[in-house]
C-alpha cells in the first residue's frame, strides 16, 4: 500500500495520474495548503521542504522498512522502476526519458508557476515579472511543439513518465496565456492524455478532494461535438 500525500496542484496530479495508470494499491492523504497542512510536523518528517506531492511505499522495492519519497520527479522515477512500466529498461532510452523529465522539473514547472503567482497570487502586480515568465513559458511550450511534431510522446512511441510529468504543466494552458493554435502538436499531444481513462480518473479525483481545483479542457474535438 502507498500512502499518496497530495492537494490538488500540478504536481499532485502527476502522481494521482502515475498511480491510476500503474494500478498499484494507494490511499489519498489530503494536505490542503489552503489551510497550510503542508507545514505540519507529521507531513515534514516526510517531505522535508514542506512541497506536495510525497509518498510513503509501505511494501518498498526490495523490501524492508516502509520508504518515504518527497519531489514529484524522484516519485516517478521510484513508482516507474518498482513496477518495470513507463521508464525503458535500456540506457538510451531511459537517457530520453530523464531528460524530458528533468526539463519538465528544471524548466517548465517552476517557470509556469512563477507566472501563475505574479499573474494571480502577488500583493501586486509587476508588468516586467509577467512579460518575463509569461514569454519563458511561451518559449517552453514552443520547445514542446518541437519536439512532438515527429513522434507521438516525448520520448517517441511510448508514453513515459515524461509525459505524465509535463501534462498537468501544459493542460492549463488558458490559465497561463498560452495560445493553443499556435502548437497544434501540443494540442495532438494534450488530447491523447487527456483521453486515458486513468487521466480522467485522476482528476475526478482531484474534483472530489478539491471542487475549486482547475480541470484540463477537453479535447478540441469534443468541444466541438458539443456546440
Amino acid at each position: 500500500m502507498i500512502d499518496y500525500h497530495y492537494w490538488t496542484t500540478p504536481n499532485g496530479h502527476k502522481i494521482a495520474i502515475f498511480l491510476e495508470e500503474s494500478g498499484l494499491p494507494y490511499q489519498v492523504s489530503q494536505i490542503n495548503l489552503t489551510k497550510n497542512e503542508q507545514f505540519s510536523e507529521d507531513f515534514l518528517r516526510i517531505a522535508p521542504n514542506n512541497k506536495i506531492p510525497a509518498i510513503v511505499d509501505h511494501d518498498p522495492t526490495g523490501g524492508g522498512a516502509p520508504i518515504s519519497i518527497f519531489e514529484s520527479g524522484a516519485i516517478l522515477v521510484y513508482l516507474a522502476d518498482k513496477i518495470g512500466r513507463f521508464i525503458p529498461a535500456d540506457a538510451r532510452g531511459r537517457v530520453e526519458v530523464m531528460q524530458w523529465l528533468f526539463w519538465q522539473v528544471g524548466g517548465l514547472g517552476p517557470m509556469a508557476g512563477q507566472q501563475v503567482f505574479f499573474r494571480r497570487g502577488a500583493s501586486e502586480q509587476i508588468p516586467l515579472a509577467i512579460d518575463r515568465f509569461t514569454k519563458e513559458t511561451a518559449r517552453l511550450y514552443g520547445v514542446l511543439n518541437k519536439r512532438l511534431a515527429d513522434r507521438p510522446f516525448l520520448a517517441g512511441e511510448d508514453y513515459t513518465i515524461a509525459d505524465i510529468s509535463a501534462y498537468p504543466w501544459v493542460a492549463p494552458y488558458t490559465l497561463l496565456s498560452q495560445e493553443i493554435d499556435d502548437y497544434p502538436h501540443v494540442e495532438r499531444w494534450l488530447d491523447t492524455i487527456a483521453a486515458r481513462p486513468a487521466t480522467q480518473r485522476a482528476y475526478a479525483l482531484a474534483k472530489e478532494v478539491n471542487p475549486n481545483a482547475p480541470q484540463p479542457p477537453a479535447p478540441r474535438a469534443a468541444q466541438t461535438a458539443t456546440v
